[in-house]
């Protein structure tokens, strides 16, 4: 079955845009219930921190894909093409190093939440614990249950009941938000390796581009 990988490379975009205008929508419903109603939504601001979170996250790797993260390129522009090619992919190389540290750091600390096994090892997973303590009866502090998540009752918590939202729904992003920043980055190097492009952060390109585009219309830029 063919996917239409506009729309695949479209879900980050529409993820980052839901969580925006849910988190404008709920501060804006708690301000009114507050300086209207006299009255609070009591889980409306740990909501609100759940999701920024999760769109500062998800928007990290987000903007390694549109290599929108900002760079200090004066060293680069210095140098000969092969050069810049070598010094990217190296950067690149660091880049993914540190990130394959987050993502077992975010594997270990959420795992626990999931009644799954942490790594073993201090910096390299050299394998899974065996004797962990799972902590899948946590709870966040204010948002409550809600029904969709139910099964989790039996899956992770031994068919006790939640009242608010167990903490693996919400630090879910960390792991995710790191095995995509894992996945940008692979695709960065390759696509530097394929000469598709040259750098990884965002540089001086688009003044060239209009420098170019001044150029040929015959404009002084």
């Amino acid at each position: 079955m063919h996917i239409n990988r506009g729309f695949t490379d479209r879900i980050e975009e529409m993820v980052i845009a839901i969580l925006l205008g849910l988190m404008t929508v709920v501060t804006f419903a708690n301000v009114i219930a507050r300086f209207v109603f006299n009255s609070n939504i009591l889980w409306a601001l740990e909501l609100t921190v759940f999701m920024f979170g999760w769109l500062v996250l998800l928007g990290a790797s987000y903007a390694v894909k549109t290599r929108s993260h900002l760079g200090v390129d004066a060293i680069i522009n210095m140098a000969s093409p092969p050069v810049r090619k070598i010094l990217a992919l190296v950067s690149t190389a660091c880049c993914l190093a540190f990130s394959l540290l987050l993502l077992k750091g975010a594997w270990d600390y959420w795992s626990v939440f999931a009644e799954l096994p942490p790594t073993s090892g201090r910096w390299f997973p050299t394998g899974f614990e065996s004797g962990f303590r799972g902590q899948g009866w946590y709870e966040v502090q204010d948002v409550p249950m809600i029904e969709p998540l139910g099964f989790l009752e039996n899956l992770i918590n031994f068919g006790e009941e939640y009242e608010k939202i167990p903490k693996v729904v919400p630090y879910l992003v960390l792991p995710v938000s790191m095995l995509l920043m894992n996945v940008r980055f692979a695709q960065a190097a390759v696509a530097i390796w394929q000469g598709k492009t040259a750098r990884l952060v965002a540089s001086h390109e688009v003044e060239d581009e209009i420098a170019e585009l001044q150029g040929q219309s015959g404009e002084s830029p």
